[in-house]
């Protein structure tokens, strides 16, 4: 989407975001109050924050998995507010990426039809999407595993699958929660250079939630959640 100066939308723009749940006694247990944030085309933002802060639910909502309680998320300058589950879904679908700490990956399906899985959901053809999905396991490294099932890989190699699916979409924006949370040192150092080298080659936008301080520091920002805001650490 672009603006009327025709101009395109940043990938994200998140305004003025609440989030709010009930907490004991009737009362309200607010988590993010008031949070906006944009990130550009090509940029990474890497946030950080002590545990229980609130960056796994804000990652949630910039991402389109949860809605604010107040604001608005627009992804590629499409609002998801008001949106019905199914167009969530698709809208979450078309622009964003997920990694998390824990892979998801399906343990009965192989390398190559985890990567395939969300280009056949938006109505792909098999033929075509098995061309796509080799294609993404070569980038991240993992041609010759394309073959093996979850349980055949290491814990590297199951999270590069991961990474190969959440850019099957060709999303605006990657979205990563603790993404080297559960590797050793090397393994980690390596899967944060792939990340790089993806958003250098393709100029994809991220989001990184992390308590990794040398992943956060090869981010373009660093900002901090603390008491329900954002501010740069």
């Amino acid at each position: 989407m672009t603006d009327p100066l025709g101009q395109a939308a940043p990938p994200l723009e998140a305004v003025d975001v609440h989030k709010r749940y009930p907490g004991p006694a009737g009362g309200t247990l607010e988590v993010l109050r008031g949070i906006s944030l944009t990130v550009e085309a090509g940029e990474a933002v890497a946030i950080i924050g002590a545990s229980g802060a609130g960056k796994s639910t804000l990652l949630h909502i910039i991402g389109a998995l949860d809605l604010p309680t107040e604001g608005d998320v627009r992804l590629g300058g499409t609002s998801i507010a008001g949106l019905a589950p199914t167009e969530l879904a698709a809208v979450r679908n078309r622009h964003v990426g997920f990694v998390f700490q824990f892979h998801h990956l399906l343990k009965e399906f192989t390398a190559l039809e985890n990567v395939m899985m969300p280009r056949l959901i938006a109505g792909g053809r098999p033929a075509d999407e098995r061309a796509v999905a080799r294609g993404l396991l070569a980038a991240v490294g993992l041609e010759s595993r394309v073959d093996h099932k979850p349980t055949e890989m290491s814990g590297g190699e199951q999270q590069r699958v991961a990474v190969a699916r959440a850019l099957a979409n060709d999303p605006l924006l990657l979205l990563a929660d603790e993404p080297s949370g559960n590797l050793d040192h090397h393994t980690s150092q390596a899967l944060h250079d792939l990340l790089f080298d993806i958003r250098e080659q393709r100029g994809t936008s991220m989001v990184l939630v992390t308590h990794n301080l040398e992943l956060a520091d090869r981010a373009d920002r660093v900002l901090h959640l603390t008491e329900g805001g954002l501010e740069s650490a």
